[in-house]
């Protein structure tokens, strides 16, 4: 073989082999830059706003650019409390479409109230903009199923704020579940209750001067101002809220969904009703709801709104022993004589930060795979709290399809409940 043809050989393998570790330096600088840049945020409603944005801002590389709220006093603080913040610097505004049509944006956190949930997280999903929203996910089945829609359509990440989904001792005790700890599980029970006062009789009266009250109700068709709604008593009121399942039963029966490794219940049935006070509150402060699964067991939900006294947030049964898990995301393994075979304490935070982690993380990489909460998962966990509501509301035995969650052979509830009239011009489209 000539030198000419060896050396010819030499100097194409030498290109190739600097093109090779040029290409990884890229990727790798690439990588690098990914996992640098700068999220931009925007939070909307800053009832539960607020402790999101805080825990986002702790995130390194995190830009709170906007607070924003309809009460401009709250809208204040949160810039005075957010501005505090290392490296914060964020505007406070009362339009959330001024975060949507900001191109440095990269995603809306919706924290208002629950009938804003499904219009905002669509119209983010438009505006090209990631979402973090607030549990529930949405107002209506309807909703929700328009939210999956919008995030595969638009190609975002939406994420739902069930922090305990990111829990390390949360994580553990569901995989423990899942390999067999306690045999196979076949029942799980969710309970929650919370020692609330009633909400009185609201009387109409003049909108307070710092709240943009018709921007407040935005896509709920309007009503009159009463002094006992704003800003969490539309909670307990079906026009804007979901009563205390979709309020706080989401975070335990989403555990318990994950846990039973189930996604759509086959038949609902629901007791319960306004027992403590008479007052304005719509939706039941005691409330027991049943879901059936099949042959894959069953999930019961308990929620007292006026009783301190705390009952294990969740427990599975299976067939050789229990497992119980606290509101905090510690847990107790039981065998099948109730013995303690395994006790874990809490974690500090149960899952905020990692959850507010996650998402960034998610944005940074435009990955939607390593979302622990992506929509459809929280759209399926939503739809329990909606079943339940439904069959409580109608007082009838709900049927299901169990693949897609939709109501079976009862016509009346489907006209009243899976979708709702909106004020003219928020209609939500996708």
């Amino acid at each position: 073989m000539s030198d000419s043809v060896n050396r010819r050989r030499f100097l194409g393998s030498s290109v190739a082999t600097a093109a090779g570790v040029a290409l990884t330096n890229q990727v790798a600088a690439q990588a690098t830059n990914a996992a640098s840049r700068t999220v931009v945020l925007g939070v909307m409603g800053l009832e539960r706003g607020l402790a999101v944005a805080t825990q986002f801002a702790k995130v390194s590389n995190v830009k709170i650019k906007y607070v924003c709220d309809i009460d401009a006093s709250r809208a204040d603080r949160a810039k005075s409390r957010i501005d505090k913040m290392p490296g914060q610097k964020t505007a406070a505004i009362g339009d959330f479409r001024r975060i949507l049509d900001d191109k440095e944006v990269d995603a809306l956190v919706c924290a208002a109230p629950n009938h804003w949930h499904g219009p905002a997280t669509i119209l983010g999903c438009a505006a090209g903009k990631h979402v973090y929203v607030e549990k529930p996910c949405s107002h209506t089945p309807a909703e929700g199923e328009m939210m999956v829609a919008a995030a595969r359509k638009h190609r975002r990440l939406v994420q739902l704020g069930t922090q305990r989904r990111s829990s390390p001792t949360v994580i553990e005790a569901i995989a423990k579940v899942h390999s067999g700890a306690i045999g196979r599980a076949y029942s799980a029970r969710c309970c929650f209750s919370k020692l609330r006062g009633p909400i009185g009789k609201g009387k109409q009266v003049a909108v307070p001067s710092n709240l943009d009250y018709e921007l407040w109700q935005g896509p709920a068709p309007p009503r009159p101002y009463v002094d006992n709604l704003v800003h969490y008593n539309w909670h307990w009121r079906w026009h804007w809220g979901n009563g205390e399942l979709g309020n706080n039963g989401i975070h335990v029966v989403d555990l318990a969904r994950w846990g039973m490794q189930v996604d759509y219940p086959s038949r609902v049935v629901s007791s319960g009703q306004r027992y403590r006070f008479d007052d304005d509150q719509e939706t039941p402060d005691t409330h027991m709801v049943a879901y059936e699964f099949g042959d894959a067991g069953q999930i019961t939900w308990q929620g007292l709104s006026h009783n301190k006294r705390y009952s294990p947030f969740l427990s599975f049964y299976g067939e050789q022993g229990t497992l119980e898990m606290g509101i905090m995301g510690e847990y107790k393994i039981y065998d099948a004589q109730d013995k303690v075979v395994e006790d874990v304490p809490a974690p500090v935070l149960w899952g905020r930060t990692e959850h507010a982690e996650n998402y960034v993380e998610a944005v940074r990489n435009d990955d939607a795979g390593i979302l622990t909460q992506e929509i459809e998962s929280g759209h399926k966990s939503t739809m329990l709290c909606h079943l339940g509501n439904i069959a409580q509301r109608t007082g009838r035995t709900i049927e299901c399809d169990a693949h897609t969650g939709h109501i079976l052979h009862d016509d009346r509830a489907i006209a009243a409940h899976w979708s709702k009239e909106y004020a003219k011009g928020w209609e939500p489209k996708v």
